[in-house]
């Protein structure tokens, strides 16, 4: 659900259905594009290109990226168009995005399961497991009954090799 927000004249808030589940799952080119156009949404050249470059991507990729790549092939694109189609993608399950040092970031929905971990220092990423988190947000919940959501953002600290130079 999407708060009753609207994109090119499409009621987002009408509830994503089974099929549409379905394909934010398996989540290829394809049946991206069939999923929005099921939707009622015109698969422009920018739009197809921006799904394109998104589902093609492994790991995570910035709005910044997306308009680098999508931009080698149709020119001209407007930011504005790629801000929007990453925001209906994630509102349909198909992506999800985390705040990290360098800025907002998004990737598969699938691939998102897991807590980023950034070195202030030297820009090293890596990452916690679920299960990892699961304990950091026992504890936070324990002590605090406060319910986070750590693969939201980044942890920022010091990696071992700089913790190490310190």
């Amino acid at each position: 659900m999407c708060n009753g927000r609207r994109y090119a004249g499409i009621d987002m808030s009408i509830a994503t259905t089974h099929a549409s589940a379905q394909v934010a799952r398996s989540a290829s080119s394809e049946s991206v594009v069939e999923m929005l156009r099921g939707r009622g949404l015109r698969m422009t050249p920018q739009r197809l290109a921006i799904v394109g470059e998104i589902m093609a991507t492994k790991g995570h990729i910035s709005p910044a990226a997306v308009a680098r790549r999508v931009r080698d092939r149709v020119p001209g694109v407007n930011p504005s168009t790629i801000y929007r189609t990453l925001g209906l993608l994630e509102e349909l399950g198909v992506l999800s995005h985390a705040h990290l040092e360098s800025g907002a970031e998004y990737h598969r929905r699938a691939e998102a399961q897991h807590v980023h971990l950034t070195c202030s220092r030297c820009g090293a990423e890596d990452s916690l497991s679920m299960e990892e988190a699961e304990r950091m947000k026992g504890l936070i919940v324990r002590h605090h009954g406060f319910q986070p959501d750590l693969t939201h953002f980044a942890i920022s600290g010091l990696c071992a090799g700089c913790a190490g130079k310190a």
